[in-house]
């Protein structure tokens, strides 16, 4: 009776001992030799067999029960983070499972506001430790004719302007070593799903370009917040565009000095400047800023009214006025 017992012990570890050799060999050895890296995307919410089932399908692993069993064992089911993985089949299920939870994303998340100009849209890019402003500025202001290529909505922007304006305000996820080049991409592939075709038709029957209306847009976003505000102001320059008045926005001068007063001085409103809608009358030569969809919905679809003339006071409320001598009454009350 020992010896049975025995026997059956000593079967018992030879078993878990080939069990384990298994294992090991299974979490090792990677699924190929190829070391050709792919993007792997892991959707919010997946659980550990969804991640099992789409590596294997991408031919990253091997066994989709050797990779559930590692990630239970190192009780890493809940720790898989949501987003874009570089990862490659040369890689075994010990490196990838590293690689998809939370100290092995490789993506980051950066938020780009309404309103922001260029210039610290690539400050900002530059605080995420993602590249220098000064490769980013390249990028989006250097010869274009490859975006224009690839992006219909840029056909009517004059070749001598930047992509000032459909740099889309949204959050979005990069890969930290993501190029200047992925990162505008990405984000112009946004503003192309963001302006429909529907808003591309109304732009069309107005009669009017994308590039007008960008450059409309990005002014009013800087002169307004509230999306009705927008819309009022929005049906304010096209009257003044039409009857052939100065703008006069105090955000294009802004745009001039790279000072945010509420009111520019009597010398910045003197600046002679093709930006300076004091001096020059019409749109400015391209946007001063990159518009979100608010401003650009104004820019389409305007209020009617009756007002020519609005001021907003430092607490953000937009006053109107319809004649001249209301607006001067208006400025004397609120922003004196």
């Amino acid at each position: 009776m020992f010896k049975i017992v025995r026997l059956f012990l000593i079967f018992i570890v030879v078993v878990i001992g080939i069990v384990l050799v298994i294992y090991n060999y299974q979490i090792t050895v990677p699924a190929s030799s190829d070391k050709s890296v792919v993007s792997f995307e892991i959707k919010s919410g997946d659980g550990v067999n969804q991640i099992s089932e789409h590596l294997f399908q991408a031919g990253l692993i091997k066994s989709k029960f050797y990779f559930e069993v590692y990630a239970w064992a190192k009780k890493w089911e809940g720790r898989f983070v949501a987003g874009e993985h570089q990862l490659s089949a040369s890689m075994n299920i010990r490196e990838i499972t590293k690689q998809l939870v939370k100290f092995g994303s490789t993506e980051s998340v950066i938020t780009v506001i309404e309103g922001w100009n260029n210039k610290e849209i690539a400050a900002y890019l530059q605080s995420q430790n993602l590249f220098s402003q000064e490769e980013f500025l390249v990028e989006v202001g250097k010869n274009l004719s490859d975006y224009v290529s690839r992006y219909d909505f840029l056909a009517d922007k004059p070749a001598n302007i930047d992509l000032e304006g459909y740099l889309f305000p949204d959050t979005y996820r990069v890969y930290k070593n993501a190029t200047p080049r992925e990162v505008t991409i990405k984000i112009l592939d946004n503003f192309n799903e963001k302006l429909t075709e529907d808003l591309r038709s109304k732009i069309k029957d107005q009669g009017k370009s994308i590039f007008e209306i960008i450059t409309l847009a990005s002014i009013i976003e800087k002169e307004v917040r509230n999306p009705a505000d927008m819309k009022m102001v929005a049906d304010i320059f096209y009257k003044r565009l039409k009857d052939g008045m100065a703008l006069q926005s105090d955000a294009t001068v802004n745009y001039v000095t790279g000072k945010g007063l509420v009111q520019p001085t009597a010398e910045d409103l003197k600046i002679n400047n093709p930006y300076n809608t004091y001096i020059y009358a019409g749109l400015t030569p391209g946007p001063i800023s990159n518009p979100g969809l608010n401003a650009i919905m104004a820019a389409i679809e305007p209020t009617p009214n009756l007002y020519y003339y609005f001021l907003t006071t430092p607490e953000g409320e937009v006053i109107y006025a319809n004649t001249y001598k209301e607006h001067l009454q208006n400025k004397a009350r609120y922003l004196q």
